[in-house]
């Protein structure tokens, strides 16, 4: 009866060793699918925040402590700062921009991700005339000590 009780066992734990496997495999989805969630929102929030406040407020907010952004010429602008300084110039008074991430992606433990797409700038000058520039973001997030997301590179 020993025998029988063990082998019978045997199934009955495979079962639930497979139920097992699959619940974590479903919750590490789900939880996958949330972060990519955040991260959307996040992007669109710092939009929001840029056409609301402006340029130099949002991309100072959205930066890490040590977030870096490259821009024309291959330049590369260092912490939340000198950032807010780069897009207090005139040409970023009047900006407008849009901008979706066409791909999210996060990384297994949860604590970095990074996302790409189209962007489009309006701006206008002080000379009332108006520039607009289109391209492709690239943007590397880093979940911060309180939850938050900031960009680390731009």
């Amino acid at each position: 009866m020993v025998i029988l009780f063990k082998f019978r066992a045997i199934p009955c734990m495979v079962i639930l060793l497979l139920n097992a496997v699959a619940t974590i495999a479903q919750t590490k989805a789900t939880n996958y699918n949330d972060l990519v969630e955040i991260i959307r929102k996040t992007e669109k929030q710092f939009e929001t925040e840029l056409n609301a406040s402006g340029a130099a407020v949002a991309f100072e907010k959205y930066a890490a402590p040590n977030a870096v952004i490259k821009r024309q010429n291959d330049s590369l602008i260092y912490g939340p700062q000198a950032i807010r300084l780069y897009y207090s110039g005139a040409i970023y008074k009047n900006a407008h921009a849009t901008w979706s991430p066409d791909y999210i992606d996060v990384s297994q433990d949860g604590t970095m991700a990074y996302t790409y797409g189209r962007y489009h700038w309006k701006m206008t000058n002080a000379s009332g005339e108006v520039h607009e520039f289109s391209g492709v973001f690239h943007t590397v997030w880093k979940k911060q000590p309180d939850g938050s997301w900031k960009y680390v590179w731009d």
